[in-house]
């Protein structure tokens, strides 16, 4: 907990909050209790009382308390949390208030003590004589003290007292718990409907437009070696046309590849890895040991993972060689990708690595990355099997 200084603006909106919200729960627990006599509208202005609650913590200490369902009925958990939050406020309040309050004045009397004789001459009679520079020097010494003090009385008591709102006014574990299930359910069916959404646009690709490109580039071909009678600028002008069509296939079919090549769906991750490290243009030891495939999700990543990792070598890494090794064990999937480059690559180096992570995390996996300078370079990975 950071102690705030007592002239900033966090210790006079911590006091505000501990003074102004004694009344405040004084007067929704005085109304708590008078409507006890009418339950049905205690159980509808309950909501009501939290939401005032709620706003209380947001104007003064910028916390989110997060909003629960509406109770349907006095069964439900949620209306006796919010009515014990709404009786038990006040004593956490009276507590808060009085010695926040305490702290406060007496740092405001320990260091303006020195005065008192000034402003009350005698025959006024002290409990201590002020008029002594030892004990108004001591008084100036514990209003001092007091006034460092009361910032983090302040701090602690705001910070109990929405300990016991986010407790009490909150979502239950039990709710949270559920919430966490849904976003992971919702999370998985995002990631499986990308997935099948790169397969229908890889397999739209490599049954449209690349064979329309095969076409074309062979009827060019064909015309190229067929007519050699037009003239000169014509003749250029075809074969750069030919040339262009076969480059843009080869960009096309490096495309397919990497929104997900068809034998990744067809014969699975070794064969997929096994064109990868192929196509490498260094040296790669590729090794797979899956006595069972994984779902495709997965089995997406561990491609991508793999197929990225290569590419960055081959363009930063500096190495003349590299390895590849991806088991199965028990519901992991491990990945490592290591090579005897240069090192130092990082997250900060481009938006490679950080996508690997960002992909990896969508899945709940681990990611594990060793780079010093001068190599050699270690990325394992871990990916749920279910």
């Amino acid at each position: 907990m950071k102690v705030p200084r007592p002239w900033s603006s966090r210790a006079w909106l911590d006091t505000a909050h501990v003074v102004i919200g004694l009344p405040v729960a004084v007067v929704l627990c005085g109304l708590t209790i008078v409507l006890a006599v009418a339950p049905r509208v205690l159980r509808r202005r309950l909501p009501w009382f939290t939401s005032v609650q709620r706003s209380r913590f947001a104007a003064f200490l910028g916390a989110d308390i997060p909003r629960i369902e509406a109770p349907a009925d006095w069964r439900a958990r949620a209306t006796w949390r919010q009515l014990g939050y709404h009786l038990l406020s006040p004593v956490v309040g009276l507590v808060g208030a009085v010695l926040v309050a305490v702290a406060w004045g007496a740092a405001v009397v320990g260091l303006t003590g020195f005065a008192q004789p000034l402003l009350y001459p005698p025959p006024m009679v002290f409990l201590f004589d002020l008029r002594n520079p030892v004990v108004a020097a001591a008084y100036a010494a514990a209003g001092l003290v007091l006034l460092l003090l009361a910032p983090v009385l302040a701090r602690a008591m705001a910070a109990l007292d929405l300990a016991v709102a986010r407790t009490l006014l909150g979502p239950s574990r039990d709710e949270l718990d559920r919430r966490i299930e849904t976003l992971t359910e919702s999370r998985a069916g995002v990631i499986d409907a990308a997935d099948a959404e790169r397969r229908r646009i890889e397999r739209d690709l490599h049954d449209g437009a690349q064979q329309r490109l095969v076409s074309l580039a062979m009827n060019l071909g064909l015309a190229r070696a067929t007519l050699t009678d037009l003239p000169e600028p014509a003749r250029e002008a075809l074969a750069q046309a030919h040339e262009e069509a076969k480059q843009a296939l080869k960009e096309l079919r490096d495309l397919v590849r990497g929104l997900h090549p068809a034998v990744l769906n067809d014969q699975g991750l070794d064969a997929a890895l096994s064109g990868v490290a192929a196509r490498a243009p260094i040296p790669v030891r590729l090794r797979v040991d899956i006595e069972r495939r994984t779902s495709p999700t997965i089995e997406a990543v561990a491609f991508f993972i793999v197929s990225e990792a290569l590419t960055n070598i081959a363009k930063h890494a500096a190495a003349t060689k590299a390895e590849v090794d991806v088991r199965r064990e028990r519901d992991r999937l491990h990945v490592l990708v290591w090579d005897d480059g240069r090192g130092g690559a990082g997250f900060d180096g481009g938006t490679g690595l950080r996508g690997l992570a960002q992909r990896i995390d969508s899945v709940d996996g681990t990611f594990r990355l060793s780079s010093p300078f001068g190599g050699p370079t270690t990325i394992e990975v871990e990916l749920p099997c279910e």
